[in-house]
């Protein structure tokens, strides 16, 4: 049977899905979330692998308490694109509500770092971490967090980490039963600090009341112990096989000092975690003075020791300009984060060109150079990948475009920021966006249309109980309000 308005082969009108859609984004925001969840459902029998229509849904589950079937709609998200940041974002979610905190964590964490400037993953760490101290106790005793940021429970491929030294081990991996037996002592040695990690997956196993059991998502438990485990062997295999720990021993005067550690990918991978931790934790001196001592380290290092060492360079010049801004030393800044672009032009590194220019154009924007920061930041359009980069990026350039009175632009790239932000039904950015729409309204004298988006933003702010953003909003809406009465 045809839906009503179809043609009579029975086929989809078109932008009927569009249209189903917007009702399952409209029904969300007005709390209808079972009705919402209906246009989601329908939406996809028209494109069955719309990874917004399943993000979208995803939330609704979410907000009815339905946690099994928010976490599948996220995972259907993903199947595609592994790096889909709203169906990351989404599954963190999921996980979270559901008490697998260390599993939230895992994907808050792969989220943060593909990309930073997301607030929402920064607070999902943040709250997954505190729950987990909750239930558990002090985060001392419990070794898989914060500083090895639970990664390796990420397969090579898909670990969010600026090196991918270590990722080409899947071509050289070696079964287990064949790997070289080797001492605790050298052992510890090749691990450091994930040693500890180790023994405590491998008292883990022990317990064989907890391996019997399954995760929300029916991976068993120790199937994924396991895979742990197995990685941190190919691990101490690899790094190993790159400088042998027997052949420093034979000769104590060539013992590495800690200032030129001998095993640079493990060096590396530790040291970006620590210079993001350090930055995280709003000390940006300390991430400042970290990536500097380790940017000199790596200049001195051959190709042969730091496979991929451009890409490794370029995200530490990014780490240096980041900490700058904080710091408030712009010029330095843009001087960090344009040797990270002309980096990732050489290496044709798409991902970090998109950084680069993400980072240069806030500087510009910060700095009052509106005209440059939308230069920088067009470039980078083609390079976006996700719906909430999409609306955030329009959002920007509107705002720049709006600083410089050319309120037409702004409008527009603001309407094109509210379509995105509908897309995936995000509340922020569609409050955020509908402001910049309404102000830039307000300016041409297009007081109807001005008053209509105010009205729209009120309601997002309203449903995010947002009381500051309410008032300042009223505020100005009845301001305009008084434009069409006269």
């Amino acid at each position: 049977m045809s839906e009503p308005g179809g043609d009579p082969d029975g086929q989809m009108p078109k932008g009927f899905f569009s249209t189903l859609m917007a009702d399952g984004e409209w029904l969300f925001m007005k709390g209808e979330y079972k009705k919402a969840i209906e246009s989601f459902t329908r939406a996809l029998t028209i494109k069955p692998d719309d990874k917004n229509c399943f993000v979208g849904r995803s939330k609704c589950y979410l907000k009815l308490g339905q946690s099994d079937d928010a976490l599948r709609d996220s995972e259907d998200s993903l199947r595609e694109d592994k790096s889909f940041f709203e169906g990351l974002y989404q599954k963190a979610e999921a996980l979270y509500y559901m008490g697998e905190f260390e599993f939230a964590l895992v994907f808050y964490h792969r989220g943060q770092k593909l990309r930073p400037q997301i607030q929402e993953f920064r607070l999902g760490i943040q709250k997954a971490q505190e729950a987990i101290e909750n239930s558990v106790g002090s985060p001392s005793y419990v070794k898989l967090e914060i500083k090895g940021d639970l990664s390796f429970l990420q397969k090579d491929e898909e670990r969010a980490m600026p090196i991918t030294a270590i990722q080409h081990l899947t071509t050289k991996k070696k079964k287990q039963t064949q790997m070289t037996p080797k001492s605790e002592k050298t052992t510890k040695q090749l691990l450091g600090e994930f040693y500890s990690d180790k023994k405590y997956l491998e008292n883990l196993l022990k317990d064989e009341d907890l391996v019997k059991a399954k995760t929300k998502d029916g991976e068993r438990l120790q199937d994924v112990i396991q895979s742990c485990l197995t990685y941190l062997d190919t691990c101490t295999e690899f790094w190993n096989q790159e400088k042998p720990i027997c052949s420093r021993e034979r000769d104590p005067k060539k013992r590495p000092r800690h200032t030129a550690p001998s095993e640079p990918a493990q060096f590396i991978l530790k040291s970006l975690d620590d210079i993001d931790t350090e930055l995280m934790s709003g000390n940006a001196q300390g991430s400042l003075q970290k990536a500097e001592e380790v940017l000199k380290m790596v200049h001195k290092w051959s190709e042969r020791e730091v496979p991929h060492k451009k890409e490794v360079l370029g995200s530490l010049h990014s780490c240096i300009g980041n900490a700058l801004i904080i710091l408030g030393d712009m010029n330095k800044a843009l001087q960090h984060h344009q040797k990270d672009l002309e980096l990732a032009k050489e290496s044709k590194l798409t991902d970090a060109k998109s950084r680069a220019l993400d980072n240069i154009g806030r500087v510009y924007a910060q700095t009052g150079q509106f005209t440059q920061a939308i230069e920088i930041w067009e470039k980078k359009i083609p390079l976006i990948r996700g719906g909430l980069e999409k609306t955030w990026l329009f959002h920007e350039i509107g705002r720049c475009y709006l600083e410089l009175n050319d309120h037409e632009e702004a409008r527009d790239y603001g309407i094109r920021s509210v379509t995105a932000a509908d897309e995936i039904a995000d509340e922020k950015w569609q409050l955020n966006a509908s402001v910049l729409v309404a102000q830039s309204e307000l300016k041409l004298g297009n007081y109807e249309s001005c008053v209509s988006h105010f009205e729209r933003a009120l309601n997002h702010a309203k449903l995010q109980k947002d009381d500051s953003a309410m008032n300042a909003i009223q505020k100005v809406l009845d301001e305009a309000k008084k434009h069409l009465s006269q």
